[in-house]
């Protein structure tokens, strides 16, 4: 795995950045949110992506701050017409836009599964299955984990942009250029762990995660906590859901009950994410009109 500015195994080493005579306590500030960030990278639960988006919350709360700094103004006010700042820009936009695309993936599937609880509650104690109301909702998650590969691939371009060679600048100014560029990259790297923990298994890992889940329903705890632990809700429920149309011919009403516990589970796990989601957009704005405002003076 490369290693990344959020990688656990890159360095969390000081960075050596000082505004103009002694670093501004919000610089070390700065740092010790990036490391606590990487160091919870390793896992993707539902309710490891909250704690990452509070985080990020966090780490754009203390650029804000850097923004109003008269330094910071003054250099964002001379380097206006680069293209540095163009970038930053641009970003900041279309990290808005997969802040909205997050929130549709998530209010579709979140639509899917209080329907299919519904579906779940009225035929509990009858002969009739609910493969076609699960197959319904498993296409709805094929639809979403298409838009989701799209915004991905996106994202990967936003990286590539992220990447900057040494300018012809001050040392205080190529500081703040590096912090607002391992802010944008540290956003996304969450971003890419929102979606894909959304999208839930890919293709190639189906199969194992789907055995995973049977395993985990059948309460085998012990052998299963670890990977348990590094499996989002969503892909949980999917793969759940895939073990019931593969068994659509055998009556298994304890494995729909459980199924029933895993949807209300994720149910709440994406209510988790949309209050983060909607917490960290405001937070993008307000980070985008402090730049604005910086600049047009």
């Amino acid at each position: 795995m490369a290693v990344t500015p959020l990688n656990p195994k890159a360095s969390c080493h000081a960075r050596s950045i000082s505004l103009p005579s002694r670093p501004h306590p919000l610089i070390p500030e700065f740092d010790e949110l990036l490391c606590r960030l990487r160091a919870s990278v390793a896992t993707s639960s539902s309710s490891s992506i909250s704690h990452k988006l509070s985080g990020l919350r966090d780490l754009h709360d203390c650029v804000d701050n850097l923004l109003l700094l008269p330094f910071t103004q003054q250099t964002l006010t001379q380097c206006r017409q680069e293209q540095w700042v163009n970038e930053l820009l641009d970003g900041s936009l279309r990290l808005l836009d997969i802040c909205g695309m997050a929130m549709d993936a998530l209010l579709q599937t979140r639509e899917g599964a209080h329907e299919l609880q519904s579906s779940m509650r009225r035929r509990r104690g009858s002969k009739n299955g609910i493969s076609r109301e699960v197959e319904i909702f498993l296409t709805s998650r094929k639809k979403v984990k298409k838009a989701i590969q799209k915004a991905l691939r996106n994202l990967k371009g936003m990286e590539k942009d992220c990447r900057f060679s040494a300018l012809d600048k001050d040392a205080e100014t190529l500081s703040l250029i590096s912090i607002l560029r391992e802010l944008k990259t540290a956003t996304l790297t969450v971003f890419e762990a929102l979606l894909s923990s959304i999208a839930g298994a890919t293709a190639g890992s189906q199969r194992s995660s789907w055995s995973l889940v049977s395993k985990l329903m059948q309460h085998k705890r012990v052998a299963c906590e670890e990977a348990e632990a590094n499996i989002s809700e969503f892909e949980k429920v999917d793969g759940a859901l895939y073990t019931i149309l593969g068994n659509k011919n055998k009556s298994d009403a304890v494995h729909v009950d459980n199924v029933h516990n895993e949807v209300s589970k994720l149910e709440s796990s994406i209510q988790d994410l949309e209050e983060g989601i909607e917490f960290l957009s405001r937070r993008l704005i307000k980070t985008r009109v402090s730049l604005l405002n910086t600049l047009s003076y």
